[in-house]
Protein backbone atom coordinates (compact mmCIF):
# COMPACT_ATOMS: atom_id res chain seq x y z
CA UNK A 1 0.00 0.00 0.00
CA UNK A 2 1.24 3.75 -0.87
CA UNK A 3 1.42 6.72 1.29
CA UNK A 4 -2.36 7.17 3.42
CA UNK A 5 -3.08 11.07 3.12
CA UNK A 6 -5.75 13.13 4.45
CA UNK A 7 -6.05 15.16 1.60
CA UNK A 8 -5.41 15.18 -1.82
CA UNK A 9 -6.29 17.25 -4.87
CA UNK A 10 -5.49 15.81 -8.15
CA UNK A 11 -5.55 17.71 -11.56
CA UNK A 12 -7.60 20.76 -10.48
CA UNK A 13 -8.50 23.33 -12.88
CA UNK A 14 -10.66 26.60 -12.42
CA UNK A 15 -11.06 29.09 -14.79
CA UNK A 16 -12.57 32.98 -14.20
CA UNK A 17 -14.32 34.64 -16.96
CA UNK A 18 -11.86 32.80 -19.39
CA UNK A 19 -8.98 33.61 -17.47
CA UNK A 20 -7.12 29.71 -16.22
CA UNK A 21 -6.49 30.61 -12.65
CA UNK A 22 -5.40 26.61 -12.04
CA UNK A 23 -4.13 24.32 -14.40
CA UNK A 24 -4.00 20.44 -13.34
CA UNK A 25 -2.97 21.70 -9.69
CA UNK A 26 -2.36 18.37 -7.76
CA UNK A 27 -1.21 18.32 -4.02
CA UNK A 28 -1.34 15.68 -1.02
CA UNK A 29 -1.28 16.47 2.36
CA UNK A 30 -0.07 13.72 4.88
CA UNK A 31 -1.89 13.46 8.38
CA UNK A 32 -0.44 15.47 11.27
CA UNK A 33 1.53 17.79 9.19
CA UNK A 34 2.20 21.20 8.44
CA UNK A 35 1.92 21.35 4.36
CA UNK A 36 3.00 24.87 3.16
CA UNK A 37 2.07 26.33 -0.19
CA UNK A 38 4.03 28.96 -1.53
CA UNK A 39 4.04 30.80 -4.62
CA UNK A 40 3.38 34.92 -5.64
CA UNK A 41 0.14 36.57 -5.62
CA UNK A 42 -1.98 35.39 -8.03
CA UNK A 43 0.10 32.28 -8.43
CA UNK A 44 -3.32 30.75 -7.37
CA UNK A 45 -2.97 29.51 -3.47
CA UNK A 46 -6.20 31.27 -2.08
CA UNK A 47 -8.27 30.33 -5.19
CA UNK A 48 -6.94 26.24 -4.91
CA UNK A 49 -7.74 26.48 -0.64
CA UNK A 50 -11.26 28.31 -1.52
CA UNK A 51 -11.90 25.07 -3.66
CA UNK A 52 -10.62 23.21 -0.61
CA UNK A 53 -13.21 24.96 1.63
CA UNK A 54 -16.44 24.58 -1.21
CA UNK A 55 -16.25 28.76 -1.80
CA UNK A 56 -15.80 27.67 -5.32
CA UNK A 57 -16.25 25.26 -7.74
CA UNK A 58 -13.42 23.61 -9.68
CA UNK A 59 -14.06 23.39 -13.25
CA UNK A 60 -12.32 20.27 -13.14
CA UNK A 61 -10.42 17.32 -10.74
CA UNK A 62 -10.95 15.35 -7.84
CA UNK A 63 -10.72 16.19 -3.99
CA UNK A 64 -10.00 13.07 -1.82
CA UNK A 65 -10.29 13.34 1.90
CA UNK A 66 -9.01 10.08 3.82
CA UNK A 67 -8.74 8.59 0.34
CA UNK A 68 -12.35 8.73 -0.53
CA UNK A 69 -13.90 11.12 -3.16
CA UNK A 70 -15.70 13.89 -1.97
CA UNK A 71 -17.76 16.46 -3.28
CA UNK A 72 -17.59 19.64 -1.04
CA UNK A 73 -20.65 22.25 -1.71
CA UNK A 74 -20.26 25.22 0.48
CA UNK A 75 -18.24 26.02 3.66
CA UNK A 76 -20.85 24.71 5.70
CA UNK A 77 -20.60 21.06 4.00
CA UNK A 78 -16.37 21.91 4.51
CA UNK A 79 -17.28 22.10 8.21
CA UNK A 80 -18.79 19.25 8.74
CA UNK A 81 -16.21 17.48 6.93
CA UNK A 82 -13.45 18.64 9.26
CA UNK A 83 -12.29 21.05 6.87
CA UNK A 84 -11.67 24.71 8.72
CA UNK A 85 -10.03 27.54 6.45
CA UNK A 86 -8.69 31.15 8.13
CA UNK A 87 -8.56 33.45 5.38
CA UNK A 88 -5.75 36.40 4.73
CA UNK A 89 -8.69 39.17 4.44
CA UNK A 90 -10.41 39.23 7.58
CA UNK A 91 -14.04 38.95 7.41
CA UNK A 92 -15.81 40.35 10.32
CA UNK A 93 -18.72 42.53 11.10
CA UNK A 94 -17.71 45.19 13.38
CA UNK A 95 -20.41 45.53 15.61
CA UNK A 96 -20.69 41.92 16.67
CA UNK A 97 -19.86 40.93 19.68
CA UNK A 98 -16.75 38.40 20.50
CA UNK A 99 -19.44 35.83 21.63
CA UNK A 100 -21.53 35.57 18.20
CA UNK A 101 -18.21 36.37 16.15
CA UNK A 102 -17.05 32.59 17.73
CA UNK A 103 -20.66 30.86 17.29
CA UNK A 104 -21.36 32.20 14.36
CA UNK A 105 -23.36 29.94 11.77
CA UNK A 106 -23.41 27.23 15.00
CA UNK A 107 -25.00 28.30 17.76
CA UNK A 108 -26.43 26.29 20.41
CA UNK A 109 -30.34 26.02 20.84
CA UNK A 110 -32.32 26.79 23.48
CA UNK A 111 -36.30 25.06 24.62
CA UNK A 112 -37.28 25.67 21.40
CA UNK A 113 -34.79 25.24 18.39
CA UNK A 114 -35.67 28.15 16.65
CA UNK A 115 -34.32 30.38 20.01
CA UNK A 116 -30.77 30.57 20.61
CA UNK A 117 -29.52 29.81 24.21
CA UNK A 118 -27.54 33.03 25.25
CA UNK A 119 -26.73 32.14 27.97
CA UNK A 120 -24.84 28.81 26.81
CA UNK A 121 -23.77 30.66 24.64
CA UNK A 122 -21.60 33.23 27.39
CA UNK A 123 -20.57 29.99 29.16
CA UNK A 124 -19.14 28.63 26.34
CA UNK A 125 -17.32 31.76 24.48
CA UNK A 126 -15.90 32.44 28.20
CA UNK A 127 -15.06 29.10 29.17
CA UNK A 128 -13.44 28.80 25.62
CA UNK A 129 -11.44 32.31 25.86
CA UNK A 130 -10.09 31.79 29.49
CA UNK A 131 -8.57 28.28 27.86
CA UNK A 132 -7.13 30.02 24.99
CA UNK A 133 -5.37 32.76 27.55
CA UNK A 134 -7.78 35.80 26.15
CA UNK A 135 -8.84 38.24 28.47
CA UNK A 136 -11.74 39.58 26.73
CA UNK A 137 -15.16 39.46 27.51
CA UNK A 138 -17.75 37.80 25.41
CA UNK A 139 -19.89 40.65 24.70
CA UNK A 140 -17.20 43.02 23.60
CA UNK A 141 -17.94 43.96 20.11
CA UNK A 142 -15.55 43.41 17.38
CA UNK A 143 -14.41 46.50 16.25
CA UNK A 144 -13.04 47.95 20.05
CA UNK A 145 -10.46 44.72 18.66
CA UNK A 146 -7.00 45.61 16.96
CA UNK A 147 -6.47 43.98 13.65
CA UNK A 148 -3.88 41.58 15.06
CA UNK A 149 -6.48 40.72 18.29
CA UNK A 150 -9.09 39.98 15.32
CA UNK A 151 -6.96 37.63 13.37
CA UNK A 152 -5.45 35.61 16.30
CA UNK A 153 -9.43 35.86 17.48
CA UNK A 154 -9.87 33.87 13.83
CA UNK A 155 -7.12 31.92 14.10
CA UNK A 156 -8.62 30.53 17.53
CA UNK A 157 -12.02 30.39 15.92
CA UNK A 158 -11.00 28.23 13.27
CA UNK A 159 -9.12 25.59 15.58
CA UNK A 160 -12.20 25.61 17.76
CA UNK A 161 -13.66 23.78 15.25
CA UNK A 162 -12.57 20.38 16.23
CA UNK A 163 -11.54 20.31 12.48
CA UNK A 164 -9.23 17.63 11.05
CA UNK A 165 -7.63 19.65 8.55
CA UNK A 166 -7.27 23.83 8.97
CA UNK A 167 -5.87 25.95 6.07
CA UNK A 168 -4.15 28.93 7.54
CA UNK A 169 -4.18 31.81 4.97
CA UNK A 170 -1.25 34.44 5.67
CA UNK A 171 -2.26 34.35 9.64
CA UNK A 172 0.78 35.97 11.27
CA UNK A 173 0.12 38.75 8.56
CA UNK A 174 -1.12 40.67 11.89
CA UNK A 175 -0.50 39.64 14.46
CA UNK A 176 2.10 40.21 16.91
CA UNK A 177 5.87 38.52 17.48
CA UNK A 178 4.23 37.36 20.70
CA UNK A 179 0.85 35.96 19.24
CA UNK A 180 3.09 34.15 16.39
CA UNK A 181 4.81 32.13 19.11
CA UNK A 182 1.68 31.30 20.32
CA UNK A 183 0.22 30.50 17.15
CA UNK A 184 3.17 28.24 16.67
CA UNK A 185 2.55 26.47 19.92
CA UNK A 186 -1.00 25.79 18.86
CA UNK A 187 0.39 24.40 15.92
CA UNK A 188 2.31 21.94 17.25
CA UNK A 189 -0.25 20.88 19.48
CA UNK A 190 -2.50 20.32 16.70
CA UNK A 191 -0.17 17.95 14.75
CA UNK A 192 0.44 16.10 17.98
CA UNK A 193 -3.16 15.47 17.97
CA UNK A 194 -3.24 14.40 14.12
CA UNK A 195 -4.73 17.13 12.66
CA UNK A 196 -2.95 18.66 9.29
CA UNK A 197 -2.11 22.26 8.46
CA UNK A 198 -2.48 23.68 5.26
CA UNK A 199 -0.02 27.11 5.77
CA UNK A 200 -0.06 29.64 2.98
CA UNK A 201 3.06 31.82 3.75
CA UNK A 202 5.52 34.33 2.18
CA UNK A 203 7.59 34.77 5.04
CA UNK A 204 11.02 32.50 4.47
CA UNK A 205 11.41 32.32 8.60
CA UNK A 206 8.11 30.87 9.12
CA UNK A 207 8.11 28.57 6.00
CA UNK A 208 11.47 26.60 7.39
CA UNK A 209 10.42 26.87 11.01
CA UNK A 210 7.44 25.12 10.88
CA UNK A 211 6.84 22.80 7.52
CA UNK A 212 7.34 19.35 7.21
CA UNK A 213 6.25 19.70 3.57
CA UNK A 214 6.19 22.73 1.13
CA UNK A 215 4.58 22.79 -2.48
CA UNK A 216 5.57 25.46 -5.20
CA UNK A 217 2.73 26.86 -7.60
CA UNK A 218 3.16 29.19 -10.18
CA UNK A 219 1.15 30.72 -13.04
CA UNK A 220 -1.62 28.11 -11.72
CA UNK A 221 0.68 25.11 -11.94
CA UNK A 222 2.38 22.83 -9.68
CA UNK A 223 5.96 23.58 -10.03
CA UNK A 224 7.66 21.02 -6.90
CA UNK A 225 6.34 19.58 -3.76
CA UNK A 226 8.78 17.86 -1.24
CA UNK A 227 9.96 17.38 2.40
CA UNK A 228 10.98 21.05 3.28
CA UNK A 229 14.46 19.68 3.89
CA UNK A 230 14.60 19.69 -0.17
CA UNK A 231 14.45 23.37 -0.31
CA UNK A 232 16.68 26.96 0.68
CA UNK A 233 15.49 30.14 0.93
CA UNK A 234 17.03 30.88 -2.42
CA UNK A 235 15.74 27.81 -4.51
CA UNK A 236 12.50 28.17 -3.32
CA UNK A 237 12.49 31.80 -3.96
CA UNK A 238 13.37 31.20 -7.58
CA UNK A 239 10.61 28.46 -8.18
CA UNK A 240 8.07 30.88 -6.62
CA UNK A 241 8.75 33.52 -8.96
CA UNK A 242 10.87 31.77 -11.75
CA UNK A 243 13.60 33.52 -11.86
CA UNK A 244 16.61 34.58 -9.22
CA UNK A 245 16.33 37.62 -6.82
CA UNK A 246 19.34 38.63 -5.45
CA UNK A 247 18.86 41.35 -3.78
CA UNK A 248 15.23 42.02 -2.14
CA UNK A 249 15.56 45.44 -1.46
CA UNK A 250 16.00 47.72 -4.22
CA UNK A 251 17.44 50.47 -2.03
CA UNK A 252 19.03 53.34 -4.31
CA UNK A 253 21.05 56.21 -3.47
CA UNK A 254 18.74 59.24 -3.67
CA UNK A 255 19.97 62.79 -2.37
CA UNK A 256 18.20 64.14 0.21
CA UNK A 257 16.10 67.34 -0.35
CA UNK A 258 14.51 70.24 1.59
CA UNK A 259 12.34 69.71 4.36
CA UNK A 260 9.12 68.92 3.73
CA UNK A 261 7.02 67.58 6.93
CA UNK A 262 7.73 68.70 10.19
CA UNK A 263 6.49 67.33 13.72
CA UNK A 264 6.86 69.11 16.84
CA UNK A 265 5.81 67.96 20.25
CA UNK A 266 2.79 66.27 18.13
CA UNK A 267 0.52 64.22 20.45
CA UNK A 268 -3.14 62.57 21.08
CA UNK A 269 -4.88 62.13 24.23
CA UNK A 270 -4.25 58.82 25.26
CA UNK A 271 -2.23 57.47 21.98
CA UNK A 272 1.23 59.23 22.00
CA UNK A 273 2.67 62.26 23.16
CA UNK A 274 6.19 64.92 22.02
CA UNK A 275 6.40 63.09 18.79
CA UNK A 276 9.24 65.36 17.12
CA UNK A 277 10.06 64.07 13.69
CA UNK A 278 11.58 65.50 10.45
CA UNK A 279 11.11 64.05 6.47
CA UNK A 280 12.53 65.36 3.51
CA UNK A 281 12.14 65.25 -0.30
CA UNK A 282 13.68 61.63 -1.61
CA UNK A 283 13.74 60.07 1.88
CA UNK A 284 12.54 57.21 3.49
CA UNK A 285 11.89 57.48 6.90
CA UNK A 286 11.22 53.92 8.68
CA UNK A 287 8.87 54.00 11.85
CA UNK A 288 9.23 51.22 13.73
CA UNK A 289 7.67 49.48 16.67
CA UNK A 290 5.68 46.54 18.30
CA UNK A 291 2.55 46.34 17.78
CA UNK A 292 0.13 49.10 20.02
CA UNK A 293 3.47 51.72 20.19
CA UNK A 294 1.59 54.05 18.52
CA UNK A 295 2.65 54.16 14.82
CA UNK A 296 -0.49 53.90 13.45
CA UNK A 297 -2.12 55.99 15.71
CA UNK A 298 0.57 58.16 14.71
CA UNK A 299 -0.09 58.13 10.95
CA UNK A 300 -3.74 58.48 11.45
CA UNK A 301 -3.51 62.05 13.26
CA UNK A 302 -1.12 63.24 10.55
CA UNK A 303 -3.55 61.60 7.59
CA UNK A 304 -6.69 63.50 9.12
CA UNK A 305 -8.51 60.22 10.79
CA UNK A 306 -7.84 61.39 14.38
CA UNK A 307 -7.11 64.40 15.93
CA UNK A 308 -3.86 66.36 17.36
CA UNK A 309 -4.33 67.06 20.63
CA UNK A 310 -1.00 68.80 21.09
CA UNK A 311 2.05 70.30 19.37
CA UNK A 312 2.54 71.39 15.56
CA UNK A 313 2.86 70.15 11.88
CA UNK A 314 4.92 71.99 9.56
CA UNK A 315 4.46 71.16 6.18
CA UNK A 316 7.05 72.80 4.01
CA UNK A 317 7.87 75.29 6.55
CA UNK A 318 4.17 76.30 7.35
CA UNK A 319 2.43 75.46 9.84
CA UNK A 320 -0.64 73.36 9.10
CA UNK A 321 -4.19 71.91 10.63
CA UNK A 322 -5.24 68.79 9.61
CA UNK A 323 -8.91 68.90 10.41
CA UNK A 324 -9.90 65.92 8.36
CA UNK A 325 -9.23 63.50 5.71
CA UNK A 326 -10.13 65.20 2.98
CA UNK A 327 -7.64 68.03 4.86
CA UNK A 328 -5.07 65.72 4.59
CA UNK A 329 -5.46 65.07 1.03
CA UNK A 330 -5.82 68.84 -0.38
CA UNK A 331 -2.59 69.45 1.65
CA UNK A 332 -1.00 66.45 0.20
CA UNK A 333 -0.36 64.21 2.98
CA UNK A 334 -1.61 60.83 1.40
CA UNK A 335 -1.36 57.72 3.82
CA UNK A 336 -2.18 53.81 2.59
CA UNK A 337 -4.07 52.22 5.32
CA UNK A 338 -2.89 48.72 6.94
CA UNK A 339 -5.93 47.12 6.76
CA UNK A 340 -6.09 47.03 2.44
CA UNK A 341 -9.63 45.16 2.50
CA UNK A 342 -11.38 47.92 5.00
CA UNK A 343 -9.60 51.24 3.85
CA UNK A 344 -8.11 51.06 0.55
CA UNK A 345 -10.27 49.35 -1.85
CA UNK A 346 -14.40 48.99 -2.51
CA UNK A 347 -14.04 45.00 -3.95
CA UNK A 348 -17.24 45.10 -5.96
CA UNK A 349 -15.97 47.84 -8.10
CA UNK A 350 -13.95 47.96 -11.05
CA UNK A 351 -9.72 48.07 -10.73
CA UNK A 352 -10.76 51.81 -12.59
CA UNK A 353 -13.18 52.46 -10.27
CA UNK A 354 -11.18 52.10 -7.41
CA UNK A 355 -8.13 53.93 -9.44
CA UNK A 356 -9.66 57.06 -9.83
CA UNK A 357 -11.89 57.57 -6.34
CA UNK A 358 -10.20 59.75 -4.53
CA UNK A 359 -9.03 62.00 -7.30
CA UNK A 360 -12.78 62.54 -8.95
CA UNK A 361 -14.02 62.45 -4.88
CA UNK A 362 -10.68 65.59 -4.21
CA UNK A 363 -11.52 67.67 -7.58
CA UNK A 364 -15.21 66.83 -8.32
CA UNK A 365 -15.05 66.35 -11.65
CA UNK A 366 -18.36 66.78 -13.58
CA UNK A 367 -18.57 63.48 -14.64
CA UNK A 368 -16.46 60.90 -13.01
CA UNK A 369 -14.43 58.36 -15.27
CA UNK A 370 -13.30 61.42 -17.33
CA UNK A 371 -11.00 60.91 -20.73
CA UNK A 372 -8.11 62.67 -18.63
CA UNK A 373 -9.06 60.57 -15.56
CA UNK A 374 -9.13 57.33 -17.32
CA UNK A 375 -5.66 57.86 -18.87
CA UNK A 376 -3.61 59.46 -16.17
CA UNK A 377 -5.16 55.68 -13.99
CA UNK A 378 -4.21 53.44 -17.10
CA UNK A 379 -0.68 55.16 -17.44
CA UNK A 380 -0.18 54.19 -13.63
CA UNK A 381 -1.42 50.75 -13.65
CA UNK A 382 0.90 50.15 -16.59
CA UNK A 383 3.33 51.59 -15.12
CA UNK A 384 3.33 49.75 -11.92
CA UNK A 385 2.38 46.75 -13.86
CA UNK A 386 -0.73 45.73 -11.89
CA UNK A 387 -1.76 42.62 -13.28
CA UNK A 388 -5.00 42.58 -14.55
CA UNK A 389 -6.96 41.11 -17.11
CA UNK A 390 -8.67 44.52 -17.99
CA UNK A 391 -8.98 47.96 -16.02
CA UNK A 392 -13.04 46.55 -15.73
CA UNK A 393 -12.14 43.65 -13.68
CA UNK A 394 -13.65 43.56 -10.10
CA UNK A 395 -10.41 44.20 -7.84
CA UNK A 396 -11.59 41.91 -5.30
CA UNK A 397 -10.80 39.36 -8.12
CA UNK A 398 -7.00 40.84 -7.67
CA UNK A 399 -4.11 39.08 -5.70
CA UNK A 400 -3.19 40.95 -2.59
CA UNK A 401 -0.41 42.53 -4.03
CA UNK A 402 -1.93 43.91 -7.58
CA UNK A 403 -4.84 45.46 -5.59
CA UNK A 404 -1.91 47.08 -3.24
CA UNK A 405 -0.78 48.45 -6.47
CA UNK A 406 -4.14 49.98 -7.43
CA UNK A 407 -4.68 51.56 -4.11
CA UNK A 408 -0.92 53.28 -4.86
CA UNK A 409 -2.12 54.14 -8.31
CA UNK A 410 -5.14 55.95 -6.62
CA UNK A 411 -3.11 58.21 -4.49
CA UNK A 412 -0.53 58.96 -6.78
CA UNK A 413 -3.54 60.17 -9.25
CA UNK A 414 -3.50 63.18 -6.47
CA UNK A 415 -0.48 65.85 -5.80
CA UNK A 416 1.25 63.61 -3.30
CA UNK A 417 3.92 65.41 -0.65
CA UNK A 418 4.07 62.92 1.86
CA UNK A 419 3.23 59.22 1.31
CA UNK A 420 2.73 57.23 4.55
CA UNK A 421 2.74 53.73 3.99
CA UNK A 422 1.32 51.51 6.85
CA UNK A 423 2.54 47.84 6.16
CA UNK A 424 2.21 48.25 2.63
CA UNK A 425 3.63 44.63 1.73
CA UNK A 426 1.55 42.84 4.51
CA UNK A 427 0.41 39.30 3.13
CA UNK A 428 2.02 40.01 -0.12
CA UNK A 429 4.77 37.61 -1.56
CA UNK A 430 8.25 38.12 -2.08
CA UNK A 431 8.13 39.00 -5.69
CA UNK A 432 5.01 41.98 -5.54
CA UNK A 433 6.95 43.08 -2.08
CA UNK A 434 10.15 43.69 -4.94
CA UNK A 435 8.34 45.74 -6.77
CA UNK A 436 6.59 47.52 -4.18
CA UNK A 437 10.07 48.07 -3.18
CA UNK A 438 10.81 49.01 -6.48
CA UNK A 439 7.90 52.05 -6.32
CA UNK A 440 8.60 53.32 -3.19
CA UNK A 441 12.16 53.81 -4.12
CA UNK A 442 11.18 55.63 -7.59
CA UNK A 443 8.73 58.00 -5.71
CA UNK A 444 11.57 59.01 -3.37
CA UNK A 445 13.42 59.27 -6.41
CA UNK A 446 10.76 61.74 -7.95
CA UNK A 447 11.02 63.87 -4.77
CA UNK A 448 8.29 62.46 -2.17
CA UNK A 449 8.60 62.19 1.15
CA UNK A 450 8.20 58.37 2.43
CA UNK A 451 7.15 57.25 6.18
CA UNK A 452 7.16 53.60 5.57
CA UNK A 453 5.68 51.94 8.65
CA UNK A 454 6.42 48.32 8.90
CA UNK A 455 6.74 45.31 11.90
CA UNK A 456 9.49 43.85 9.62
CA UNK A 457 12.84 45.15 10.71
CA UNK A 458 14.65 44.08 7.84
CA UNK A 459 12.27 45.53 5.29
CA UNK A 460 13.04 49.07 7.16
CA UNK A 461 16.83 48.61 7.49
CA UNK A 462 16.66 47.49 3.77
CA UNK A 463 14.61 50.65 2.60
CA UNK A 464 14.91 53.50 5.20
CA UNK A 465 17.45 56.19 5.08
CA UNK A 466 16.58 57.16 8.46
CA UNK A 467 14.60 55.01 11.46
CA UNK A 468 12.29 56.31 14.34
CA UNK A 469 11.49 53.41 17.12
CA UNK A 470 8.42 53.80 19.18
CA UNK A 471 7.75 52.33 22.16
CA UNK A 472 4.32 53.22 23.79
CA UNK A 473 3.31 56.24 22.44
CA UNK A 474 6.85 57.95 22.32
CA UNK A 475 9.94 57.83 20.08
CA UNK A 476 12.65 55.83 22.00
CA UNK A 477 15.31 55.98 19.33
CA UNK A 478 16.70 57.72 16.36
CA UNK A 479 19.25 55.97 14.10
CA UNK A 480 20.57 56.81 11.42
CA UNK A 481 20.98 53.96 8.18
CA UNK A 482 24.86 53.07 9.49
CA UNK A 483 23.57 52.52 12.65
CA UNK A 484 21.16 50.07 11.27
CA UNK A 485 20.56 46.97 13.50
CA UNK A 486 17.76 44.78 14.72
CA UNK A 487 19.19 44.44 17.89
CA UNK A 488 19.50 47.89 18.81
CA UNK A 489 15.83 48.36 17.13
CA UNK A 490 14.21 45.89 19.77
CA UNK A 491 15.95 47.91 22.51
CA UNK A 492 14.20 51.16 21.72
CA UNK A 493 11.01 49.02 20.66
CA UNK A 494 10.49 47.71 24.00
CA UNK A 495 11.33 50.70 25.83
CA UNK A 496 15.29 51.49 25.54
CA UNK A 497 15.43 54.74 25.26
CA UNK A 498 18.33 56.39 23.20
CA UNK A 499 20.89 58.05 25.04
Amino acid sequence: MGERYKIELRDITKDFSGVRALDHVTIKIRPGTVHTLVGENGAGKSTLMKILNGLYKPNGGSIFLDGEEVQIKDPIDAREKGIAMIYQELNYIPDLSIEENIFMGRFPGGKWKSLVNWKEVRRQASEFLEQEGLHYKPSMKIKELSVSEIQMLEIIKAISFNASVVIMDEPTSAITTREVEMLFEKIKDMKRRGISIIYISHKMDEIFRISDDITVIRDGKTISSGPAGNYTKDTLIAEMVGREIKNIYPKETVSIGREVLRLEGLGSDGLFEDVNMTVHAGEIVGLSGLVGAGRTELASVLSGHLPATEGKIFLEGKEISVKSISSAIRQGIIMLSEDRRTYGIVGCLSVLDNAIMAENCINREFFAGSRRQVEQAKGLIQKLNVKTPSLEMQIENLSGGNQQKVVLAKWLMLDTKVLILDEPTRGIDVGAKYEIYKIIGNLAKEGCAVILISSEIPELMGMADCMYVMCKGRITGRLEREEFSQELTMKYAIGGAKA
